[in-house]
């Protein structure tokens, strides 16, 4: 699959993500339980999150070289709501279809370095990876637009070593572990998160990593089973 297909494709699972979740129309602002929707504070949570894989405190443990492989989950995470943020500003502003946004994104500063083969990201240096994460963080805060966040965000993933076949590959993971989440109570608040002492967001690394070339249904099969097994 060619990289333009892969980016078509995430965002049409985001769009059915979100309207499943969320009830169709959730881009006005506002969920089919009437909760207002704000997905910069999403992204902008999700890369406070993102900051606290590292080990950035000055008193404790300064030692503990980054988690990348969980720096780079975070980064996924941060990519759904990068999304449905690009999903809700086509909608009520350009009114044009999924294939516009596309050629856009594919168009912006730093993606066809993403779509390159990454470079192994410093842990020697990783404060400026942290400081590039925190001018995403500013440039959502202060309302840039969203062409503007999507280069903070590839440049993140270039920073973090996160490859646009890493991208596609954990997003498609996530986007799965999502919808199992919601079909399972996530919402309702009796989803349990922690699997026989692993979080799902591991569990699910396993899964990938056992079957790189796992089907979206044939993974949702595979968390079921190991769901079941609690």
């Amino acid at each position: 699959m060619d990289y333009k297909s892969m980016v078509k494709e995430m965002f049409a699972l985001q769009q059915k993500l979100n309207d499943e979740t969320n009830g169709e129309g959730w881009e006005s602002g506002y969920n089919k339980h009437n909760r207002i929707i704000n997905w910069r504070r999403c992204i902008y949570m999700e890369c406070a999150e993102l900051i606290d894989s590292f080990n950035w405190k000055h008193w404790k443990d300064i030692h503990i070289a980054p988690d990348w492989d969980n720096i780079k989950i975070e980064l996924v995470d941060i990519w759904h709501f990068v999304m449905s943020l690009g999903l809700e500003f086509y909608k009520n502003e350009k009114k044009e279809s999924i294939d516009d946004l596309v050629n856009y994104i594919v168009d912006t500063k730093y993606f066809d370095e993403v779509c390159k083969e990454p470079i192994a990201p410093d842990s020697s240096d990783y404060f400026s990876v942290i400081n590039t994460i925190e001018h995403l963080m500013k440039d959502t805060l202060n309302g840039e637009d969203f062409y503007k966040i999507v280069d903070d965000f590839f440049l993140s993933c270039l920073d973090c070593g996160l490859s646009m076949d890493e991208l596609y590959q954990y997003y498609i993971g996530k986007n799965i572990l999502n919808g199992f989440r919601q079909d399972h109570g996530y919402k309702e608040g009796t989803y349990q998160k922690v699997w026989n002492g692993k979080e799902d967001n591991d569990v699910m690394m396993e899964i990938l990593n056992d079957i790189p070339d796992i089907t979206p249904s044939l993974l949702y099969r595979k968390l079921e089973e190991r769901y079941a097994s609690l």
